[in-house]
């Protein structure tokens, strides 16, 4: 798992590396033969029918956000939504890439060394803005239901702030992608990886990795952990009815993101001590970490297909919302006359309980 001779390396999978494949050369870093044939067997029956559940359970839920932003509401009256559209559309694309993976485990990869760059750093593009559009929603929910009054004054200010904070989150997601766009290749053995040049040592490597960690997984987290923390504290000053469930909805999100990602982000750790100083030379041992690595990744992988439960369907105005899409089938919407009478029909009460999960700009984001 160290930086390597390329003809003789015995190479586990890169973490660096965004594409979720094995290199498979055959040969530890002391040139001894490694057979690796179980590994390369496992990922075959593993990856393929994972990342096609993935891809459609995790398609289907966000493109049901994307279309009520863009057919129901219509608008964006809040920061938070703004957060949630874009980070659908970053799971979409992150979704995208999964199936090119599922062939690449299966066969090689077998399209052409551009596309191999492209999909390796639309990837690490998604992981990245996914990462940190979290980050914001964390912070946004933060600010309306703990600093509610100067939330509620700067409405407008910061829903125009909101547009620019999402510009940012992609043009740095687009900059800490570039080592993928630059080493990705299609290598000796067909499959789509990061290969780092000789002269550059464990040190672009160990790079990335750490950039990865820290940029995906440990600034969100420490930033979600305060927020929610706060938040938290503040509900329990309250005496709003509502609030034991919105601390459950925020433990479920906190829980989901540190199961999925704090796991492989442990193993990439490993990965980046192992190319500081090499420890790991049994093949069995290296074998198993290798498999345990893929699943843990995979785990990481689900989080797109959970977003659109933990982040939007747990509110009250997007379960009625999916319910209004549900019923506009075949292209063929809800007289405009049907829909005023449902908005009609829609206590003032029950419009002001929207989960702090979603859109609400005032301490009764507290409702679900």
């Amino acid at each position: 798992m160290s930086s390597m001779d390329i003809t003789t390396a015995f190479t586990t999978e890169d973490p660096s590396s965004i594409s979720p494949t094995f290199p498979l050369s055959e040969y530890d870093d002391d040139g001894s033969y490694c057979d690796r044939t179980s590994v390369r067997d496992f990922r075959k029956q593993y990856e393929p029918p994972l990342y096609w559940i993935i891809t459609l359970a995790g398609g289907v839920g966000n493109m049901a956000v994307v279309w009520i932003y863009l057919n129901i509401r219509r608008r964006l009256k809040t920061m938070t939504d703004v957060y949630l559209l874009n980070l659908a559309m970053a799971d979409i694309l992150f979704l995208v890439t999964l199936p090119l993976w599922a062939a690449d485990a299966m066969n090689g990869w077998n399209f052409s060394s551009f596309l191999c760059k492209v999909t390796a750093a639309l990837y690490k593009v998604n992981l990245f803005s996914s990462m940190l559009l979290l980050t914001c929603i964390s912070i946004d929910r933060y600010f309306v239901i703990v600093q509610t009054t100067k939330a509620q004054n700067s409405k407008t200010a910061r829903r125009r702030c909101s547009r620019l904070v999402c510009v940012g989150v992609w043009l740095l997601a687009l900059l800490l992608a570039l080592p993928e766009l630059i080493f990705s290749q299609v290598d000796s053995e067909s499959y789509c990886r990061m290969v780092f040049p000789p002269h550059l040592g464990n040190r672009t490597k160990i790079l990335v990795l750490s950039l990865q960690v820290s940029m995906g997984f440990c600034l969100p987290f420490i930033i979600m952990a305060f927020c929610y923390s706060v938040i938290i504290a503040t509900l329990l000053k309250t005496r709003n009815f509502q609030k034991h469930k919105a601390m459950r909805v925020i433990l479920a999100v906190v829980a989901a993101f540190v199961l999925s990602q704090l796991p492989y982000n442990t193993v990439l750790v490993m990965e980046a001590a192992e190319a500081t100083n090499i420890t790991m030379t049994n093949c069995e041992v290296q074998k198993r970490f290798d498999m345990v690595e893929q699943v843990l990744k995979s785990l990481a992988y689900m989080h797109a297909c959970l977003n659109p439960f933990l982040y939007v369907f747990v509110g009250v105005r997007f379960r009625r919302d999916l319910v209004q899409m549900i019923r506009c089938c075949g292209c063929r919407c809800l007289p405009t006359a049907t829909k005023a009478s449902l908005s009609k029909t829609r206590s003032p009460l029950s419009s002001t309980r929207a989960s702090v999960m979603s859109d609400s700009e005032t301490s009764q984001a507290l409702s679900l």
